[in-house]
């Protein structure tokens, strides 16, 4: 175990961002010299908090099982490497996750019943971080090879994960992305601020070095890659095209110029970051920009459009202001909704809570030019409007940030003809498998929105189901049934 008594000598630490009037000018991820860096003159103390606390609640906060207590311990010892092994022995990525997630195992940590918790998401990526630049992440190539083929559709985290998976046990696999490169939303959802892509690159290299097999530019179920040729070409299919078609709010003015989803906005912003040219871009400069939607997502159009000198910028948000600590209601372990501050949020912009867009206003060349809201409160269960509050606000871009309702149906699915629950996922047995045998589905195609450790949690766990479907045992790890749900009240 880590030091018996680090939780009584030293209090959570964390690392110190760049000065926001540095950062804003530039696309570099908001850390002098990456995360990984900056937390290392304190990352040893803070493992040292780890309690050995008997029974870990922060396993049961991780849906990977991250071996939390392990390399808490490894890390005060200054055992880097150590560490290094018990991190990937459950995760594929800690990299993304440390960067992204937004740490359930913090919240399940047993020293925040009272106390600050331990600062496990940053331990994780100074780990990883310290692992790349001491050259000790290495392929891993299979020591032979079946015979057996396997597509991943899908290159986000749950398909990177089950595709790593698939071809370290010796299958040959082919990973389809539609994009230009692959990465799904971790490249092109994600902006530099948070996550620099040379840290996805590096780890898509050791993954073609393993021998997994990327095939961008192709949307599968276009063209001459139907579902049919896809099923007779391989011997298993894993779906991992995430939950993508968005939330649209049908107000009146809603076909105004000027109104777009985010993942229309973020992509293009983060292609021009990259140093692509993008015709047409949507850009922020000088307008008064309107983010309709509190989550990580509005935080991440927040960031760019500071970045691209937007005139203003308002955050909108239906429900009401969380609070600084935990809800009654929200007992420890659970996840609870608190107020928290990304480093978009400090870099400026307004938060507006428990209001409701009634309409976009245009002018004369139908482009919005305002909102009108009104505040709004739950009363009896119900959303109810609060007379004589609405108001407008100047509106000149509407980014809707509002999460998203399921997989794309148009195409692959309806081609492959697997059953969808009643939320419009595509439904799975408890090994994965979907009504049609030999296709699997892992991430948010089958689950529904969620968190990136759930998508690699779930890529890892069907790539041991598709292993036992193709040579009738397995010794890959299954971390979670698709079942499983988060703890809550």
């Amino acid at each position: 175990m880590a030091d018996p008594r680090g939780f009584l000598k030293a209090g959570r630490e964390v690392a110190t961002r760049r000065p926001v009037e540095e950062r804003v000018h530039d696309w570099n991820e908001v850390y002098p010299d990456g995360i990984g860096r900056a937390l290392l003159p304190i990352v040893n103390l803070q493992a040292s908090r780890c309690m050995d606390c008997g029974i870990p609640f922060c396993h049961q906060g991780c849906p990977l099982g991250n071996l939390i207590p392990e390399w808490n311990d490894l890390v005060w010892r200054d055992d880097w490497e150590g560490a290094m092994e018990r991190l990937h022995a459950t995760n594929n990525f800690p990299e993304f996750t440390g960067r992204l997630c937004p740490a359930p195992c913090e919240t399940a940590c047993v020293l925040g019943i009272n106390q600050d918790p331990v600062t496990i998401k940053n331990v994780e990526v100074s780990i990883i971080d310290r692992a790349w630049a001491d050259g000790n992440v290495r392929p891993q190539p299979p020591e032979w090879l079946s015979d057996k083929t396997v597509a991943v559709i899908g290159s986000g985290p749950a398909g990177l994960a089950a595709a790593q998976q698939l071809t370290r046990a010796g299958h040959t696999v082919a990973l389809y992305e539609r994009a230009d490169k692959p990465g799904g939303l971790l490249r092109y959802g994600i902006p530099e601020f948070k996550m620099e892509k040379q840290h996805l690159d590096r780890r898509i290299d050791q993954m073609k070095r393993e021998g997994t097999v990327f095939r961008c530019g192709v949307e599968v179920g276009q063209g001459n890659l139907t579902a049919e040729r896809l099923r007779d070409r391989y011997d298993a299919v894993v779906l991992a095209i995430g939950s993508t078609v968005p939330r649209d709010l049908p107000v009146p003015g809603r076909e105004l110029n000027g109104i777009h989803q985010a993942m229309e906005f973020l992509p293009q912003a983060n292609r021009v970051a990259l140093g692509e040219t993008v015709e047409g871009q949507i850009r922020a400069d000088g307008k008064h920009v309107v983010i309709i939607g509190g989550g990580d997502t509005g935080a991440d159009c927040l960031g760019t459009s500071i970045r691209q000198g937007a005139a203003s910028i308002t955050q909108l948000e239906i429900m009401p202001q969380p609070t600084d600590e935990r809800p009654a209601g929200q007992p420890w372990p659970t996840y609870p909704m608190l107020f928290r501050v990304s480093s978009a949020h400090e870099e400026g912009g307004d938060r507006v809570y428990s209001v409701s867009t009634k309409e976009f206003l245009g002018d004369a060349d139908g482009n919005v030019r305002a909102l009108r809201l009104v505040e709004v409160a739950f009363e009896g269960g119900k959303l109810v409007e609060h007379e004589g509050t609405e108001r407008e606000i100047p509106a000149d871009l509407v980014l809707f940030a509002m999460g998203f309702t399921g997989p794309e149906q148009p195409g692959l699915v309806e081609q492959l003809g697997v059953e969808l629950d009643p939320r419009g996922n595509v439904e799975r047995d408890k090994g994965y498998q979907s009504s049609v045998p030999g296709v699997f589905v892992a991430g948010d195609a089958g689950r529904g929105q969620s968190l990136i450790v759930w998508a690699i949690a779930e890529g890892r766990a069907a790539a041991s189901a598709v292993d036992e479907f193709l040579t009738g045992s397995t010794t890959l790890p299954a971390p979670i049934p698709p079942t499983a749900r988060p703890v809550v009240v």
